[in-house]
């Protein structure tokens, strides 16, 4: 198996100049800071389509000849990979069928019609959308693009690197989200030629993690079971071309757990104010589980930036709960007037922020007389958080949930 080399990352290059954005280096402050080191955001989040997908996409369509054109493409996606195939398909002229499961987030959905490609929804997971993508493509001729184990794929991909090292020739480690491993396959294919010293590091949701045991036994070993938050990098299986340039070229293959994943979303948020989907922060959630680990200066690659805003929500609360910053309770107060006044009043004194409040007389659990209330707070850190329910308990608050 021949493996992509610089020349090819540089071919990719030249051929997608004009379609694809050369997307900013973002330094961070904050990062550089818990690290000791310098520290810069590589916003693939800002992309055309959201997401680094269409760099190796619209290579791997330009590269079919006029009868594959003429036949079309398949494809099986969640969402990044999907808009960036129907985005290069759109830009080639080319009919692009996409499958996707059945309980796709919506916006994803709708990003991928909305750029011309034929949508059908097939499966209740990703597997039976690659199935069905795969029978499409044998009954209709259609070609079928893989998502990630393709030389055009990881050349397109590797355009992330080459990029890279022309804004930061000092870098020194870079970090990149990794599932089926196109990306950091191409990224250490672009770097690694011309600069052996720069560390690649590949970063799995440890959820969803099919390379430390396909590393462990020689080969791509399939997972039972990935779930993950992470959707982006939930692969069940590395590609082969990947694995042949992991195994040679990346320096370390390191996992975060989903609570990294939220507290780094919550900071690209907040402080870098930078949409980021839970996949596309697994670099910067690396950093934050090993702040002293990576030589400078380091570059994080945000992945992507296709969320659904509903989730969006839930993973700012998971994150601020994970940083000790929001706090939710259920109590039983007694049934009388003034008794909610009073918790209130009691938490304007501690000095936490109430979110959202339900008061309820009719639970199965409670007692004549009393009233069951679940309240949620904004605190401001671990400590603050503690204090808080300490002083409940001290006041003669009954606690029986929190989270």
């Amino acid at each position: 198996m021949r493996l992509i080399e610089g020349n090819d990352v540089r071919a990719a290059q030249a051929k997608l100049t004009g379609i694809t954005r050369v997307t900013p280096l973002e330094h961070s402050r904050v990062l550089g800071e818990l690290c000791a080191a310098e520290v810069h955001l590589k916003c693939e989040n800002l992309q055309r389509t959201g997401s680094f997908k269409l760099r190796g996409a619209y290579l791997r369509l330009l590269g079919l000849s006029e009868e594959q054109r003429a036949a079309g493409v398949v494809a099986a996606s969640a969402g990044n990979h999907a808009q960036g195939v129907a985005l290069a398909a759109q830009l080639l002229g080319i009919h692009a069928t996409v499958y996707m499961p059945e309980r796709v987030a919506l916006p994803k959905l709708a990003a991928t019609a909305g750029y011309g490609a034929e949508v059908v929804l097939r499966g209740a997971v990703l597997e039976e959308s690659l199935a069905a993508a795969r029978e499409h493509a044998e009954r209709t001729g259609a070609e079928f693009i893989h998502p990630f184990d393709h030389p055009d794929i990881v050349a397109g991909q590797g355009t992330v690197g080459t990029e890279i090292m022309a804004q930061l020739p000092q870098a020194r480690t870079v970090l990149v989200p990794t599932g089926g491993g196109g990306l950091v396959a191409g990224v250490a294919a672009a770097i690694k030629e011309e600069h052996p010293d720069v560390a690649v590091v590949a970063v799995q949701a440890e959820q969803a993690a099919a390379w430390p045991d396909s590393l462990t036994a020689g080969r791509p070993v399939r997972l039972r079971e990935a779930q993950t938050m992470a959707d982006g990098i939930a692969v069940a299986e590395p590609g082969a071309l990947p694995y042949a340039h992991v195994e040679k070229q990346v320096d370390e293959v390191i996992t975060v757990s989903e609570e990294q994943l939220s507290r780094a979303m919550l900071l690209c948020l907040e402080r870098a104010k930078l949409v980021v989907e839970p996949a596309g922060v697994a670099a910067v959630a690396a950093l934050l589980a090993h702040p002293d680990r990576f030589r400078g200066p380091i570059v994080s690659v945000l992945s992507g930036g296709n969320i659904d805003p509903l989730l969006l929500l839930q993973l700012v609360q998971h994150g601020m709960s994970s940083a000790g910053r929001y706090l939710s309770l259920r109590l039983r107060l007694p049934d009388r007037p003034g008794s909610l006044g009073g918790l209130v009043s009691l938490l304007g004194e501690l000095e936490a922020n109430v979110i959202d409040i339900a008061h309820s007389r009719v639970t199965g659990a409670l007692s004549v007389g009393e009233v069951d209330v679940e309240i949620s707070l904004e605190t401001r850190g671990p400590e603050h958080r503690e204090r808080v329910t300490t002083r409940l308990e001290a006041a003669g608050y009954a606690l029986y949930e929190r989270r």
